[in-house]
């Protein structure tokens, strides 16, 4: 049997959040009402002028340095001609043989994934086909919105890797704030290019297949699943003898299938030719942007964060993974950690420095974060389904909330009720515990008797743990726990069980 090596590219857009479009002073806002944010000069009427939106160029300059790639000196703009219905000027403005940016990368776990070239140009209408019409619509408020193009060298290797570049992109672009990038709404959408070639070819000849793109793909699920279904289908053909064409194909996703769309264009098909009413972009000493400046201005970026979280806090990869996840999550996750040094070192009775005291309680609250943010406050966000940054619980009641485990004044059912009311009221911890009497009780005289209680109400089960079922004494805890509205201390309720059990008769 044949092997064959998959050879897959990427082009990927990404609609940018500027107030206005690329061209004119139009709204970006594409999900207003149908055809309400044009204007002549989106719309391609006689004798208008385009005017090039910084914000948009500024935000283009950020992300292709975030990528490590190198600012042209010299770019301009070309006009791409093609028709379309949604196409209403018949060219779309892009950028063709002189981009603003190439030779880049992305680090992707042990891979680094060339990038090619980034680019600006401005995004196409929308088709709109009612299912029960012989006809289709076009909404024309996306024509001319900012659209940033990033195309890759054929280095990834696997639909999986494919998707995981797709989505460190989209992180890339949130946490630089030049795009929401959801791809359910098109504000990112991806393209593939994909081949494969003989094994033995590639190690000899380094022969590149016949090269099929596949269109417009909406979700990180059918980036990947085309690539596996486009590999089986390219195998196929040529273990048969037959010849791949190159050609485009769209994915469909109730079939997961990919299918023939048109013969592959090649540029001369486009008949690309300067923009002869706008400027060239030239960046040197004189320019009024700073490209260094935009450079020295950058962020932390995801793998530099996710790599710090693990060194630097002990969270382990699978909670560094959700936990930078978003930008806002991560920078809260921070603030709870710079609120914990402070309470814990704030404590009475604690002695040291409070980088001692940090690094002698780290392990055992940076565990007590990730239970209780992982697998409870984010449980209550998408349970409620509100975005991370609209929580009313802020870094600082987080932080004490944390603590309280830390003092041993509440169980965890305790702090799944306490958690609870603060999500909802957004009021500090220590003001609806006293509101409410949650604090657990673990004063030992008034958990004795409360103990020797249930020891008297439940003779038949006090008579099985002394006959060795000493699961039973789960029960009793449970009946402790009970009596006290699930306020006593677990750990010293056990132990108090066990010393009167065997006095008791």
């Amino acid at each position: 049997m044949i092997m064959y090596t998959p050879v897959i590219g990427l082009e990927i857009h990404l609609q940018l959040n500027t107030k206005s479009k690329m061209f004119c002073s139009c709204p970006n806002e594409s999900e207003a009402l149908p055809n309400t944010n044009i204007c002549p000069v989106c719309m391609g009427h006689p004798g208008v002028l385009p005017v090039i939106n910084k914000e948009a160029v500024l935000k283009t300059i950020k992300t292709a340095l975030a990528l490590d790639c190198r600012i042209a000196d010299f770019s301009k703009f070309d006009r791409k001609n093609y028709f379309y219905p949604d196409l209403p000027k018949g060219y779309q403005i892009s950028q063709y043989d002189k981009p603003l940016a190439e030779n880049g990368f992305l680090q992707l776990a042990e891979e680094k994934i060339r990038i090619r070239r980034v680019h600006l140009e401005e995004d196409s209408g929308k088709l709109i086909h009612p299912s029960d019409k012989d006809y289709s619509l076009v909404d024309y408020n996306r024509v001319g919105t900012p659209l940033l193009e990033l195309v890759t060298e054929p280095d990834i290797k696997s639909a999986g890797q494919a998707k995981d570049f797709c989505r460190e992109i989209q992180l890339i672009a949130r946490y630089l704030d030049i795009s929401e990038a959801n791809m359910e709404k098109g504000e990112m959408r991806c393209e593939v290019n994909i081949s494969l070639t003989q094994n033995s070819k590639l190690k000899t000849q380094n022969l590149l297949g016949t090269k099929v793109e596949i269109k417009n793909l909406n979700s990180f699920q059918a980036v990947e699943k085309s690539i596996e279904y486009e590999i089986q289908r390219q195998a196929k053909l040529l273990e048969k003898g037959q010849s791949v064409v190159q050609e485009t194909r769209g994915w469909d996703e109730e079939k997961n299938q990919t299918f023939f769309q048109r013969g592959k264009e090649e540029a001369h098909d486009y008949r690309y030719f300067p923009e002869p009413d706008l400027p060239p972009l030239v960046f040197n000493k004189d320019s009024p942007i700073n490209i260094e400046g935009i450079r020295k201005s950058l962020l932390e970026l995801p793998r530099a964060k996710r790599e710090r979280f693990q060194r630097e806090y002990g969270f382990n990869s699978k909670e560094v993974r959700i936990l930078t996840d978003a930008k806002e999550l991560a920078d809260y996750v921070e603030k709870v950690i710079s609120e914990l040094r402070t309470w814990i070192y704030s404590l009475e009775g604690v002695e040291g420095t409070e980088e001692e005291i940090w690094q002698k309680n780290k392990k055992r609250l940076i565990k007590l974060v990730a239970n209780w943010l992982i697998n409870r406050l984010l449980a209550l966000v998408h349970e409620k389904g509100i975005k991370f940054k609209e929580i009313k619980i802020t870094p600082e009641d987080f932080a004490e909330f944390i603590t309280f485990f830390h003092q041993g004044r509440i169980s965890s059912r305790l702090g799944r009720v306490l958690l609870g009311k603060m999500f909802t009221a957004g009021r500090d911890p220590s003001r609806i515990m006293d509101e409410e009497s949650l604090e657990q009780v673990s004063d030992e005289e008034e958990l004795i008797d409360i103990v020797e209680k249930v020891i008297k109400n439940n003779p038949d089960v006090v008579q099985d743990y002394k006959k060795g079922k000493v699961n039973v004494l789960k029960f009793l805890i449970g009946q402790v726990m009970k009596e006290t509205g699930g306020r006593a201390n677990p750990p010293m309720v056990e132990e108090l069980l066990k010393k009167k059990l065997v006095g008791s008769s």
